[in-house]
């Protein structure tokens, strides 16, 4: 999980006194050791939640072997990702204890769970920090190691979600679906602050980028139906398209996985432009189109919403309908999706949450979301994302797509299955095309995520074990993502 919004959040905070100071003596809960003070100072500076003083202590406290490794920004989104899954942590005891390391076990504010802190600092004074690790701890359990029953998911899954609602670290929809059969559902927090309406398990949530899942179904269909291929070039199919390098150099399949080279229409242009005037596929492409390409196609990996946007307008041409009525009648409609469209923002939808955010005005923060995110987001989504929908009908569409009634096994298979590594440090999580495709603990999860300020969603897919995990939220990133991966970790419990 990245730290896109997190790092916008602290950055623009205060700078701790904490970071500028000399180093001073820990608190009384840890020991007086070079590890055990540089522990404390570190924690004290995490839980300002200030950005600016946790990248001045790392640059200020970490070793410059460690440093070299990796830069000080880089350990700056390693605490991102830490802020985001804990809002800050307080020490609870100490294992292990010597002069150069520590490990410690601490309570993390959001959800109370427990986290491993291991501090290694340098032989030499002023004791740099060599090494800092965090790992998650289990709770105790009478039967650790053995699987979870899906009651025991339900309710340990309630109960997390309860602690981060309490916190107003999450407002949104939760369900979790064993084949047929809803394991747990739930609904928190509200779809409108001004008319103190709650949320509920059909309320209509803001996709984010989960729409991309739907623009490559629909590509599929049309390669099966014979009216496409995934080799073709953009210029083989809209003839017309004005770039040249993306006409004749880009096919299908590079849009598909992010490697076109593209970029994204959300550009100056976007920002400056009467968003009310973004209602079709045809209407976003003059943001892009003259755009020249990152990269030569195929040789690098570039997450693209201009590409799938690109993708509607080849849905258009090559299937002969508006890419709304085609989603509509080929998607939504088999798969029993009631619930699901792209909405238009200016009109009065029924049961259609308002996204909260944190973000505001130019470079205002809040860690109330105090703002309502409708002048920031797209009027009506589509083809790269944007769109609405729930957990249920995400659940129908998992149940549509395992049952291939949308594509056929063999299509079902060829989008679902990961052909790109995003990052190369992470071998075991690829892109397909339109879905993720993450190995777990030897189990293929396969979905898509989406965020944005005020929308965070995530549908996860457990292929084999016939598991489907739909969380939607209201708030900002990462509000559903941390309910997915606490799900996780209770699924696949070994």
């Amino acid at each position: 999980m990245g730290w896109v919004l997190a790092a916008v959040v602290l950055l623009g905070a205060t700078e701790s006194p904490a970071a500028r100071a000399p180093k001073t003596p820990a608190p009384a809960s840890l020991p007086g050791t070079p590890a055990g003070r540089e522990a404390a100072v570190l924690i004290e500076v995490f839980n300002t939640g200030s950005g600016r003083a946790m990248l001045s202590f790392i640059e200020d406290h970490y070793a410059k072997p460690t440093l070299a490794q990796r830069s000080a920004k880089q350990h700056l989104d390693t605490f991102g990702t830490l802020w985001e899954n804990t809002g800050g942590l307080i020490p609870q005891k100490v294992e292990s204890s010597s002069e150069l390391s520590i490990v410690l076990v601490a309570r993390d504010k959001l959800a109370g769970d427990s986290v491993r802190l291991q501090v290694d600092v340098e032989a030499v004074d002023p004791h740099n920090i060599l090494r800092v690790e965090v790992q998650p701890i289990e709770p105790p359990s009478n039967d650790a190691g053995r699987p979870l029953t899906d009651a025991q998911v339900a309710s340990a899954t309630k109960a997390y979600v309860e602690k981060l609602v309490a916190a107003d670290a999450f407002s949104g929809a939760v369900l979790i679906a064993h084949g047929n059969k809803v394991v747990y559902q739930g609904a928190f927090g509200l779809a409108s602050r001004a008319y103190q309406v709650p949320n509920r398990v059909d309320t209509k949530f803001n996709l984010g980028s989960m729409n991309k899942m739907f623009t490559s179904v629909a590509i599929a269909q049309l390669v099966e139906a014979g009216k496409l291929s995934y080799e073709d070039t953009v210029g083989k199919i809209l003839p017309d398209y004005p770039n040249k390098a993306v006409a004749e150099k880009v096919t299908v399949h590079q849009l598909l996985t992010h490697t076109a080279g593209l970029g994204s229409y959300f550009n100056d242009q976007y920002m400056k432009a009467d968003k009310s005037r973004f209602r079709d596929v045809n209407d976003y492409l003059p943001l892009f189109v003259q755009e020249p390409l990152a990269f030569e196609p195929g040789t690098s990996w570039r997450y693209s919403n201009s590409g799938f946007m690109l993708l509607g307008a080849i849905i258009e041409k090559a299937s002969g309908q508006n890419y709304f009525v085609y989603v509509r009648e080929h998607i939504y409609k088999p798969a029993g999706m009631t619930n699901s469209e792209a909405y238009e923002l200016d009109r009065e939808t029924p049961n259609l949450a308002v996204g909260y955010t944190s973000q505001g005005p130019g470079e205002q923060q809040s860690p109330t979301r105090e703002w309502n995110n409708l002048f920031l987001h797209v009027v009506k989504g589509g083809p790269a994302g944007g769109g609405f929908s729930t957990v249920e009908d995400l659940w129908k569409f998992s149940r549509a797509l395992q049952a291939h009634k949308l594509l056929s096994a063999r299509s079902t298979e060829l989008v679902t299955t990961g052909k790109v590594q995003p990052s190369p440090k992470h071998e075991n999580d690829k892109y397909a095309y339109g879905f993720s495709d993450e190995l777990v603990q030897g189990t293929h999860i396969v979905g898509h995520n989406g965020g944005f300020p005020g929308i965070n969603s995530q549908l996860d897919i457990y292929l084999g074990k016939d598991y489907t995990v739909a969380v939607m939220s209201n708030y900002d990133p990462p509000a559903a993502g941390r309910v997915a991966q606490k799900v996780r970790s209770l699924l696949l419990r070994k």
